[in-house]
């Protein structure tokens, strides 16, 4: 039975800093969010309707087109399409595949910096030891912190994201009066709104909120892990300056929402199994031999094509 903890008297909002990305959060702001979430809350405001890189023109449409026909000639039984989670779907083994919203969230949370197979691990570990839906909830809300650490330990940043699952059920419970988040899959909820529903809690970002917008509600999102953030700048789509979270909000823009779901899973799967297009890979990779068919003769030495679509080709082959 997961331990009691002493509960603090200060509001769970207000609670110490939560580590992101390796910066540490402020104390709540005068609205109630962190000034971190207040921030991220910000910056998808910002970006709705424009790119941070506003001059930036690619991808175009076409260019999104190619790469996902692309990716799928070469991906066995060709582009993934979206199943909605049946009722025994476990974020377990599938990355926010799962029919609870809190559940899903759990899962993509536990899958940050890790692999498919310890972040699995991890969340099988919760699920033995907590259980599973509100009741399992309500144990984790109530147990030490480092006990949460230490069953999910497998999953790397054991600390970090104990503190982040415990504090999510609590502002969570704050807000709703109980452990649910399925509001979110409601038709009339945009996808802004649960964007910014999910990106409210401290340390959910971007990334984090757009699985399982993606996975578990089945809506046109296009999460940039570090392997799609990879590829999209061997690719010329974003500027060689930009970061992940800049680089997912010009992405959600110029990416046709039909293809963000096949075009996110294929980029995964590949940037996992190629070799080829690793920095200092070798071996054939589909997306360089596409890369070099587009150049013309006369760029071989590193210059502009003329429709501007791939930039320093030099630089794009080598994925720096």
């Amino acid at each position: 039975m997961a331990k009691k903890r002493r509960r603090s008297t200060s509001s769970p909002q207000r609670d110490t800093a939560v580590q992101t990305n390796g910066d540490t959060n402020a104390t709540a702001s005068v609205d109630g969010l962190s000034t971190h979430a207040s921030k991220k809350l910000k910056l998808l405001a910002n970006h709705s309707t424009s790119s941070p890189f506003s001059e930036f023109l690619h991808p175009s449409t076409e260019d999104a087109q190619a790469v996902y026909a692309l990716l799928a000639s070469h991906t066995p039984g060709g582009a993934p399409v979206h199943n909605p989670p049946s009722a025994n779907s476990n974020s377990a083994t599938t990355c926010g595949h799962a029919p609870n919203v809190i559940d899903a969230l759990i899962g993509t949370i536990l899958s940050q910096n890790t692999s498919s197979a310890n972040s699995s691990a991890a969340k099988r570990s919760l699920d033995s030891v907590f259980g599973q839906g509100e009741p399992g909830f309500e144990k984790m809300v109530n147990a030490d912190r480092q006990m949460i650490a230490d069953t999910i330990r497998s999953g790397g940043l054991a600390n970090r994201k104990a503190k982040i699952i415990q504090e999510a059920l609590i502002a969570v419970k704050k807000k709703h009066g109980r452990y649910d988040l399925q509001h979110l899959a409601a038709p009339g909820v945009t996808d802004e709104r649960a964007m910014q529903e999910l990106v409210s809690l401290d340390g959910v970002g971007p990334k984090t909120a757009a699985c399982v917008l993606s996975f578990c509600l089945g809506r046109q999102a296009f999460a940039v892990d570090t392997h799609v953030f990879r590829l999209t700048k061997l690719l010329g789509w974003v500027p060689k300056n930009a970061d992940r979270v800049g680089a997912q909000a010009h992405l959600e823009l110029k990416i046709p929402p039909e293809l963000k779901y096949g075009l996110h899973v294929m980029m995964v799967c590949h940037g996992r199994a190629c070799r080829g297009c690793k920095k200092d890979g070798s071996g054939p990779c589909p997306l360089k031999s596409w890369l070099k068919e587009r150049l013309m003769p006369s760029d071989s030495e590193g210059g502009i094509k003329e429709d501007g679509n791939l930039g320093d080709s030099k630089s794009l082959l080598l994925g720096i």
